[in-house]
C-alpha cells in the first residue's frame, strides 16, 4: 500500500459504521445483506491496515476501542459528506439543484428579486432566500449556511470563491430642496453640524464605507439616528435630514425623485459601491455564471433605466458590469 493511501476505503467505513450500529458482527451482517464472516474478514483487514484493534471483544455485546471511538467519529462525518457528494452529482446531471440558499443585501432585493425567483424556477428544488446585511450573509456563505450571496463585499481575500461583478455606483449626498451643501472642504464640518446627519448601521457594509469616506476627509459628526434599512435613511431624510447613500438604496426605499429631496454629488472626493455575486468555487457548475447573466440582463433592461429616470444627474455613474 503506497504511504500517501488511506488505511481503508468507504464500503470498509461503512461496514465499520453498521457494526458500531447494531452492537454486532452478525446483526451488522443482516443489515447489509451480507454474512458474518464477510463483515468480521472487513473488519479484521481495516484493523490491519489501521494497525491497532478498534473493538474489544472480550466483552459482549463488543464495545468500541479508545481508538474506534476515534474512528466512528471521522467516519460517521465522512459518510455524510459522501451522501452529500453524491447527491450534488445526481443534481448536476439532471440539471437541477435539490436546494439552494442565497443572500441578498436588501437594497438589491427589489431590482432583483423577481428574476431570481424566475431564474430559479426550472433550476432549483427548494430555493431559500435571506434579504438583509452583507456581513450577516458573509459569515454564513463561510460557514456553510448559504450558497451565493449577492453583496457589497466580494470577499477578495478569501481563498476558493468565485466572484462575478454585477453592477457599480456612486455614492451621493441626499437633502431636503433647497439646502445647497457647500464645494470647499473646510465648510463641511459646519453644514454637518447644522443639519441631521442619518447614518447607514455600522452593522451595514455601506454605513462602514461612508464612516471610512468621514474619517478620510477628517470629518467627525456627532451620531445620531442610524438604520440598517434604507427605508428607515429616507424617512428621516424626509423630516430634515441629510445621509448619504447610492441610488440603489434610495430605489430600495421608494425614492421617486419628489418628497422634497434632492441628490447631489459628494462634496468632497469620490466614492463608489459595487455589488457582486459571490458562490463557492466548483461546487455548482455554471449556474453561477448563468445566474449573473441573468441579473446582468435584468439590471441593464429594466432598473438602470429606473435609476437614470430618477437621478439623471448621475446616469453616467451607473454601470453594470461584466
Amino acid at each position: 500500500m503506497s504511504l500517501n493511501a488511506p488505511p481503508f476505503d468507504l464500503s470498509a467505513l461503512n461496514v465499520f459504521l453498521a457494526v458500531c450500529d447494531n452492537g454486532s458482527m452478525a446483526a451488522a451482517g443482516r443489515m447489509l445483506g451480507i454474512t458474518q464472516p464477510a463483515v468480521s474478514q472487513t473488519i479484521a483487514e481495516l484493523e490491519k491496515r489501521v494497525g491497532t484493534q478498534l473493538f474489544d471483544r472480550g466483552v459482549r455485546p463488543m464495545v468500541l476501542t479508545a481508538a474506534g471511538t476515534v474512528l466512528r467519529q471521522y467516519a460517521a462525518g465522512l459518510m455524510v459528506e459522501m451522501r452529500q457528494i453524491v447527491g450534488r452529482l445526481h443534481e448536476m446531471r439532471s440539471g437541477r439543484v435539490d436546494l439552494l440558499r442565497i443572500g441578498i443585501v436588501d437594497s438589491l432585493s427589489r431590482a432583483v428579486m423577481g428574476n431570481v425567483s424566475h431564474f430559479m424556477r426550472d433550476r432549483v428544488d427548494r430555493l431559500v432566500v435571506h434579504a438583509g446585511l452583507t456581513e450577516s450573509h458573509v459569515t454564513a456563505l463561510l460557514t456553510r449556511q448559504i450558497d451565493f450571496v449577492l453583496s457589497v463585499d466580494n470577499l477578495e481575500d478569501v481563498a476558493d470563491l468565485e466572484r462575478w461583478p454585477l453592477f457599480e455606483e456612486p455614492y451621493m449626498l441626499l437633502c431636503p430642496a433647497g439646502l445647497q451643501p457647500p464645494s470647499r472642504l473646510p465648510d463641511l464640518p459646519g453644514f454637518f453640524a447644522a443639519h441631521p446627519f442619518v447614518r447607514f448601521s455600522l452593522r451595514s457594509r455601506t454605513g462602514m464605507e461612508v464612516e471610512r469616506y468621514l474619517r478620510r476627509l477628517n470629518l467627525d459628526i456627532p451620531y445620531g439616528q442610524e438604520f440598517d434599512r434604507p427605508e428607515g435613511v429616507l424617512a428621516a431624510c424626509r423630516l430634515g435630514g441629510v445621509a448619504i447613500t447610492t441610488p440603489l438604496c434610495m430605489y430600495e426605499a421608494g425614492f421617486d425623485g419628489g418628497d422634497g429631496l434632492v441628490c447631489h454629488a459628494l462634496p468632497a472626493g469620490m466614492l463608489r459601491r459595487r455589488l457582486t455575486l459571490v458562490a463557492r468555487r466548483r461546487e455548482f457548475g455554471r449556474l453561477p455564471l448563468e445566474f449573473a447573466r441573468s441579473l446582468r440582463a435584468v439590471l441593464t433592461d429594466r432598473t438602470l433605466g429606473e435609476l437614470t429616470a430618477r437621478f439623471p444627474a448621475f446616469a453616467d455613474q451607473m454601470d453594470v458590469l461584466s
